[in-house]
């Protein structure tokens, strides 16, 4: 049942590449009303052509364009670098936080990092946009797969829940971004209806259902880059996680117990010395059953072309005195991402995660314009786990974006037991990730002590966040890092509006359907 994922291999988008949005309206050229796929009927003859189909849910989290990085973008309105599914997911969840600032002065880039953005932000429309049409693809692929003759044969049925893990992934994000949503599911009828709008309460609802029901055909064991139980079980895990967010009532009884079902399908942490390793060219040799990342976006230097995913967060994050050769890239870094102070200051001499790069660079944000202002972070590699390069230096790297991973759900566990109060060996899983780092164990961690583990162990994965809205920090005065609030050199960091705890829907989606109402305050 493979679509040819592999290193060096082919993304095999030929057939899915004969999809194409026909219903887009607003600034954007696209809305979250599902389209229909211009895809010729007698195409779909035998179920490997389904599995094929079934591609362009999976390569949507990877590319901007199924034409490489030249052809057009499939969300027009923003550069296709810019508007690629994890290029948009990180700036939205990352580029607010202690964890990452940006120095380019693209449209409202800045404004992200200062907590000022509008409903008519290009970076936050771009964000939105991408989930709504990586929603309405897998509502069609869904559709299709009903469609067919041999729709009830296993085979089919687990390409049909593939596709509902692949956009309970967006779901996860689109909850968790916007809140209030414009909801479709393959049930949806495709006449160019604007959809209704559901509660954030409701979509709760709705994606644990749709995600139990889901994990119980997907396989415990999948093909490598394929949805299996695991990431089932890690999307309700991090619904249960925000569930005070999302519903108003925490529920981190039911966030431990599918933490454990994730750990009891077999996945492993890495050891200490392969910790680094996760984040390096090769690092779908840690991905599946036996190893820590349980779901990653392919990458690859020929078959993903893309200035988005982790040819965005490399390049980007080098500059500087830093030599892109010792990151395995082919030409100049883009200069642009590094840390705040206050994000440095989490980590003591000792961890080994504490990947930043001083030389030249100031620990403080002088200038946020500067790349010399702030420390970079290096992380991520497109060097191999043994310091080779995969077919020579390349731009474009074949690290793969580790989605989720085991280091999250032991965190996740602490959580559970420090803040939740539940009993379920959170703590000695919290030890584990600090002992694997190489720093002491914590007897008694406290709150503060779990949100601070989860900055230093998921940094730049895009969960920060997400973390800060869940432990009340992001918008207020409780916890100031360089340049909040700001968005020039001028002034203090300082307190936000609530509202920024919250994306707005797009403004393009609130003029062209009158069923949505936008977020409180935009």
């Amino acid at each position: 049942m493979k679509f040819n994922i592999k290193k060096n291999g082919i993304y095999s988008f030929a057939f899915a590449a004969a999809v194409s949005l026909t219903a887009c309206t607003g600034d954007l050229n696209v809305t979250p009303i599902d389209p229909n796929l211009d895809t010729p009927e007698n195409a779909l003859t035998s179920t490997e052509s389904y599995n094929q189909l079934l591609a362009k849910c999976y390569s949507g989290l990877s590319v901007s364009s199924p034409d490489g990085d030249s052809g057009d973008p499939d969300i027009e309105g923003i550069d296709g670098g810019f508007g690629q599914y994890l290029r948009a997911l990180f700036n939205v969840q990352e580029l607010p936080t202690d964890e990452a600032v940006i120095g380019w002065n693209d449209q409202t880039l800045k404004d992200l990092h200062g907590l000022q953005w509008t409903s008519s932000d290009v970076f936050v429309s771009a964000c939105y946009s991408r989930v709504f049409y990586q929603i309405s693809i897998c509502n069609e692929v869904i559709r299709r797969i009903d469609a067919a003759e041999n729709s009830s044969d296993a085979t089919m049925q687990q390409y049909r829940a593939e596709a509902r893990a692949i956009r309970g992934i967006s779901y996860l994000h689109a909850i968790d971004l916007f809140g209030n949503v414009p909801f479709t599911d393959e049930t949806s009828v495709v006449d160019g209806a604007a959809p209704e709008q559901m509660s954030r309460a409701d979509l709760f609802n709705w994606l644990v259902k749709d995600m139990e029901e889901t994990a119980e055909i997907l396989p415990a064991n999948p093909e490598k880059y394929r949805a299996g139980k695991g990431l089932a079980y890690m999307i309700l895990a991090k619904l249960y996680l925000n569930a005070a967010v999302y519903t108003g009532t925490a529920n981190y009884q039911k966030c431990a117990e599918y933490c454990q079902k994730i750990i009891d399908l077999g996945y492993k942490l890495e050891s200490q010395d392969d910790w680094w390793k996760l984040f390096c060219a090769d690092n779908d040799q840690y991905l599946g059953v036996g190893h820590e990342i349980i779901f990653s976006v392919y990458q690859d230097h020929e078959n993903t072309k893309a200035y988005g995913g982790t040819t965005y967060i490399i390049n980007a994050m080098v500059g500087g005195k830093m030599s892109y050769a010792d990151y395995g890239l082919g030409g100049n870094g883009w200069g642009g991402l590094r840390v705040t102070p206050q994000f440095v200051d989490k980590f003591t001499n000792d961890d080994q995660r504490a990947t930043f790069f001083t030389t030249g660079q100031s620990k403080e944000i002088i200038d946020i314009s500067d790349f010399f202002s702030g420390y970079a972070f290096t992380k991520y590699t497109n060097l191999k786990a043994d310091g080779s390069m995969i077919n020579g230096a390349n731009s474009f790297p074949d690290t793969d974006f580790p989605m989720f991973r085991l280091g999250d759900v032991y965190l996740m566990l602490a959580e559970c037991e420090v803040v939740g109060g539940v009993s379920c060996g959170g703590i000695s899983k919290f030890n584990e990730i600090r002992e694997r780092a190489g720093v002491n164990a914590i007897a008694s961690p406290s709150r503060i002590d779990i949100i601070n583990e989860r900055a230093r162990e998921l940094a730049w994965e895009c969960h920060r966040r997400s973390d800060l809205v869940r432990f009340g920090l992001l918008t207020t005065g409780d916890y100031l890092w360089s340049h909040k609030g700001m968005n020039s050199n001028v002034g203090t960091p300082h307190a936000v509006d609530s509202k920024y705890n919250l994306y707005p829907i797009a403004s393009s989606d609130i003029i062209s359907n009158t069923n949505l109402k936008q977020n409180p305050g935009y």
